[in-house]
């Protein structure tokens, strides 16, 4: 095990500060975009299908993110995407009719994708292995407490100026983000330097690997730990949507609701260092399994659950659950990613998540309109088991920059 010599406070302001504010800005939006909707002549459903256009820009935009993080660097990247959510923020403000807020909406989904790729792929380049999982928690955690703040930023404002309030404090804090950005060293990603001064013939023996090229050469990978991060990713997606859900269903008001969810949500985000220190000193598989296995036990006393204080136990298992797992899809990517081809290799892992992060709730709505919202579920839950299994198989037991490489089994 290497000797700690890293410090991540020396990069603490330039590799969290700008996802925090950007964190702030998409959660000030997130409560409001249905109203906004419905005030520009929405039905429920349609106001529904609006919200999820973020999601959708969010798919559509991984690969093409992998292109401008690897043309451009990572900073350039960050600095782009803050200042297109900016600019989509500042168009759902000023959007006259309900195609022109969608556009926005989906903009909004776009701007994340870069966002996040490039983070990511920062910080896994400025940080050494041994305390990878450390540092990706926390980017995890401070994003978490940003999607906290924002609301309540948004709430402040909206008592002044209404609606527009929300998107006020996303404008703003894009802008500051992108400002923030700005000042993060660019990194010398392996090969993107080296390359330029290669010979024409040197150059294309030394060409970055493409999106297809790696989906190839990691076939194996995707297919094992990538089908275990799809999995982690439906079953939080799905985790938001069942506990509004299930206090509607017993009968409990929007307060409770609120606070209970909100509870959920502080213990989510408060447990994220420890989590990344066991990862890096005992291995990825001693939270990726617990924090599945939590989730799935947790949906399965769900819809056993009769009053608020049930509901609210339940409600903390699951943010437990989920808290212990801070950063550990990120983590992983970065363990399996090769360098050069980082950033394409991220862009693949965020496009199996964002199919995970869809296809959960997808599975909840069949489920339920089939059979009951229980049984919804209680489907969730077997997600959770599986991604239990799966990961425990295929994460290797130690953890990289200690004594076993990162690669699936064979």
């Amino acid at each position: 095990m290497p000797k700690e010599t890293f410090d991540l406070r020396a990069i603490a302001v330039g590799a969290y500060g700008p996802s925090l504010l950007y964190g702030v800005a998409t959660g000030a939006i997130l409560p409001v975009i249905a109203l906004t909707a419905r005030d520009l002549g929405a039905d429920v459903a349609t106001a529904a299908l609006v919200i999820t256009l973020s999601g959708i820009g969010s798919l559509v935009t991984n690969v093409p993110a992998t292109l401008i993080a690897t043309r451009f660097g990572e900073r350039t990247a960050l600095v782009g995407a803050a200042l297109w959510c900016a600019a989509a923020m500042f168009l759902a403000l000023a959007a006259p009719t309900l195609p022109l807020f969608a556009a926005a909406v989906f903009m909004v989904g776009m701007a994340g994708a870069v966002f996040g790729l490039a983070r990511q792929s920062y910080l896994t380049e400025a940080v050494p292995a041994y305390f990878r999982a450390r540092a990706l928690s926390t980017l995890g955690g401070v994003t978490r407490i940003g999607v906290f703040v924002g609301p309540f930023a948004a709430a402040l404002a909206m008592s002044a100026v209404g609606l527009d309030g929300a998107y006020w404090v996303g404008g703003v804090a894009s802008l500051a983000a992108a400002a923030l950005s700005w000042r993060v060293p660019e990194l010398d990603a392996p090969g993107r330097v080296a390359m330029t001064a290669l010979t024409p013939i040197g150059a294309a023996l030394a060409s970055p690997p493409t999106v297809r090229s790696l989906m190839r050469s990691h076939a194996r990978v995707f297919l094992t730990v990538g089908i275990g991060v799809l999995l982690i990713a439906a079953v939080r997606a799905t985790r938001q949507a069942v506990l509004p859900l299930w206090a509607e269903n017993i009968g409990l008001d929007a307060s409770a609701t609120a606070l209970i969810y909100g509870l959920s949500g502080a213990i989510d985000m408060l447990i994220f260092y420890p989590s990344g220190k066991v990862m890096d000193v005992r291995g990825r598989r001693w939270i990726a399994v617990p924090c599945m296995l939590i989730m799935g036990a947790a949906l399965t006393l769900l819809p056993l659950t009769v009053d608020a204080t049930g509901l609210l136990l339940v409600a903390l298992l699951i943010g437990f659950g989920n808290g212990i797992g801070s950063g550990i899809v990120m983590t992983l990517g970065a363990d399996f990613s090769p360098s050069p081809g980082r950033p394409q290799f991220l862009g693949i892992w965020r496009l199996l998540t964002d199919f995970g992060t869809m296809g959960g709730p997808g599975l909840l709505a069949l489920v339920t309109a089939l059979a009951t919202l229980s049984a919804g579920i209680w489907a969730t839950a077997v997600l959770g088991f599986l991604g239990a299994g799966v990961l425990w198989y295929w994460i290797p037991r130690a953890a990289p920059g200690s004594a076993e490489p990162a690669r699936s089994r064979g």
